[in-house]
């Protein structure tokens, strides 16, 4: 019986592991809610980290956990020193909360265990799209529907992109906003200007609605996987 109380307590009072990786689920400062798109974060058992957001690995380096003052310090090799006092952290089960102050404010960051990346519309975006219908006066493609529209959407997996319609070929470069679903097109040369789109995707449908506009400028696309001829 005294070696069941004894095996019972040191299995109480076992400390959660932080090792693995972790998708960040809801982020407030404030009374603000800063919450970015597929954020992630792993942790090693050789004390290194790294983080990113959807696919992408942009931040590495080290993590130490103060396990008697659940204090978490993570610094990034590549980055920015953090000037800010470590996470105050706790752990129940597959979540994991975060808090400290920065800027004045308090910070929450609220984590959950998870085997996979997660994907954001820039993964998901990434591919060969074709014109499926365009409503509205806007940039790079014609006013025309079904078989009359003309016109597909590359989007590279270097932020790259090329449009091709009947007037011709259009490169640049794209951005897809951390926290919104929205996307950035700047093309080169001084033909177009850069234009900003809310950015949709549904069973291998792209919607794209321009923003910076006072009417209502549409273009639907289906992914395709390969050129026209």
């Amino acid at each position: 019986m005294s070696l069941f109380f004894v095996a019972f307590l040191c299995q109480c009072e076992k400390t959660e592991s932080i090792e693995g990786l972790w998708i960040v689920k809801n982020v407030s400062m404030g009374d603000q809610e800063v919450t970015p798109n597929g954020r992630w974060t792993r942790f090693n058992s050789d004390q290194t980290q790294e983080s990113g957001n959807g696919w992408y690995r942009h931040s590495y380096g080290s993590w130490e956990l103060n396990p008697e003052k659940s204090e978490l310090s993570i610094v990034n090799t590549n980055g920015l020193k953090d000037s800010n006092a470590p996470f105050k952290v706790s752990i129940n089960g597959n979540e994991m909360i975060w808090e400290r102050t920065e800027e004045g404010q308090p910070l929450r960051v609220k984590l959950e265990r998870s085997k996979e990346l997660p994907s954001i519309l820039a993964d998901e975006g990434m591919g060969l799209w074709k014109l499926e219908s365009a409503q509205g006066d806007g940039s790079f493609f014609e006013k025309s529907t079904g078989e009359d529209a003309i016109g597909i959407l590359f989007l590279k997996w270097d932020r790259r992109f090329m449009i091709g319609t009947q007037k011709g070929r259009v490169d640049g470069v794209y951005n897809v906003h951390g926290h919104k679903p929205e996307i950035e097109l700047i093309p080169y040369g001084e033909q177009y200007n850069r234009s900003f789109w809310n950015m949709e995707i549904r069973e291998n449908v792209l919607t794209l609605k321009l923003l910076n506009s006072d009417s209502t400028v549409t273009r639907t696309f289906k992914r395709i996987y390969e050129f026209p001829q």
